[in-house]
């Protein structure tokens, strides 16, 4: 779990020219709220930022006018096309609070020799961990699964201290058998001549 520091400024313009002149800046106009508390208005360095999220469930250390909070991004907006960072969500956290999360689901090994095909039916779980002890991923093993085989959330193994919160009998992963495509009728004429 990566621990991020970011100094953060707050900020007291609101609305659309405010955001757009703090984008203009190599800013992220963003919001940290939780614990009760009122939600507190801030600007975050935006190259900083952005290699944050790079990492899943990135812890954030923010240094709010001399306070430092914890916090995780909980929504985060980007430009369509351009793909930069337009607002972000950030939910504050203690240590050793208890969080729900998704976490994404990674396979390794080969499946069966054959013509097998492996469908993610989940690319993610829902997990609760502690705030400062978050997996980045869950990794599973489909070494030798044949067509037929489902993998579902209970047989996922998880870290230590993380529990499920995704319904324990949905299927993650599935082996199908791969589908031949029936020839055409151009193409079955073309190959009797």
């Amino acid at each position: 779990m990566a621990d991020v520091k970011l100094a953060a400024e707050t900020r007291t313009e609101f609305g659309k020219g405010a955001a757009r002149r703090i984008r203009r800046e190599a800013k992220v106009p963003a919001v940290v709220y939780g614990h009760g508390a009122d939600p507190v208005h801030i600007t975050l360095p935006g190259h900083e930022l952005q290699l944050a999220l790079r990492t899943p469930n990135v812890l954030l250390t923010l240094d709010i006018d001399g306070k430092s909070e914890l916090a995780i991004p909980k929504a985060v907006q980007r430009d369509a096309i351009k793909g930069f960072l337009v607002h972000v969500d950030l939910l504050t956290v203690t240590r050793g609070e208890k969080v729900n999360v998704e976490v994404y689901v990674h396979t390794e090994g080969e499946l069966a020799p054959g013509a097998y095909l492996l469908e993610h039916v989940l690319s993610t779980l829902n997990v609760e961990a502690e705030a400062t002890h978050i997996p980045e991923s869950v990794t599973v093993s489909i070494a030798g699964l044949e067509a037929g085989a489902a993998i579902l959330a209970k047989d996922i193994p998880l870290p230590e201290g993380t529990t499920l919160v995704t319904d324990e009998d949905a299927v993650v992963l599935q082996v199908l058998a791969a589908q031949a495509e029936e020839a055409s009728a151009d193409e079955a004429e073309t190959t009797e001549a």
